[in-house]
């Protein structure tokens, strides 16, 4: 199987399956969401945070030589620091909480429209995601295979439990359940688009690839330390925590362990 049909293959899967998955979630009674997802949430960021320090920075790492072993640690701060921008600007991963002062403030009518625009906000904000997401699930398929395959499974992680927020911004903008999936899958599809373009740049550009890996695991670290964890402090309980630190330990020791099989099978 080629390289390319592998990463449209996981690009597709990373994208549609995790809006279905979201879907399916909705159809679930709102008391049982409610436990549900605070779980989600937690395994998600145990594979974010595993792929980014136990996959793609020790392979970016073995790419270069020692000497530009600082060039690509300022590349992950970099990167970490651009992804705070880009939310900050695209007004994005807040909203998907309704936590915006623009959602807090004004008249009835007024919230209205900042729901409106919150839900076009949504959607072009996931596409831009979807695409990057693209770009970095391909970039780990060029260096290895199985990079690639632990990569993809880090996103479709992550991407669950944010799609289960937008189709709630969706809905509260005034689109219908059909419509809010419809728009989903097609910013969902971004992914395979990236995927495709990078495969299609990146393959004459060996030597940035490190490059690449290194923006894919700064934007996991800022996923799971910026927008995740902040979510499970609002639970404070002993038995909260716990639950929360066991399916974060989860989620690390199930990606490392398929990293390695991966890795012990070639």
């Amino acid at each position: 199987m080629t390289i390319l049909l592998l990463i449209i293959i996981f690009t597709a899967l990373g994208g549609v399956l995790s809006v279905m998955a979201a879907a399916l979630f909705l159809l679930l009674p709102e008391k049982h969401q409610d436990t549900i997802l605070p779980h989600g949430i937690s395994f998600s960021i145990g594979a974010l945070l595993a792929v980014a320090f136990w996959g793609l920075i020790p392979h970016a790492f073995e790419e270069l030589e020692a000497s530009q072993f600082q060039s690509l640690s300022a590349t992950i701060l970099v990167g970490i620091l651009s992804f705070f921008i880009l939310e900050k600007l695209l007004i994005w991963r807040h909203c998907h909480h309704g936590g915006c002062d623009a959602h807090n403030e004004g008249h009835e009518s007024h919230e209205v429209k900042d729901h409106q625009a919150a839900g076009t906000l949504i959607l072009i904000g996931d596409a831009i995601h979807n695409f990057v997401d693209g770009i970095l699930i391909a970039a780990a398929f060029l260096t290895d295979v199985q990079l690639g395959i632990v990569t993809s499974l880090a996103v479709a992680a992550h991407e669950i439990p944010q799609e289960v927020g937008d189709f709630a911004i969706l809905l509260k903008s005034g689109y219908s359940k059909k419509k809010a999936i419809i728009y989903n899958i097609l910013a969902s599809l971004a992914t395979v688009v990236g995927g495709v373009l990078a495969y299609f740049s990146l393959e004459d550009l060996h030597e940035k690839l490190p490059y690449f890996l290194a923006l894919a695991a700064s934007s996991f670290i800022y996923i799971a330390v910026a927008d995740l964890i902040p979510s499970l402090h609002k639970k404070t309980d002993i038995k909260s925590s716990l639950e929360q630190i066991a399916l974060i330990i989860t989620g690390v020791v199930l990606i490392c362990t398929l990293h390695d099989v991966a890795h012990a099978m070639e």
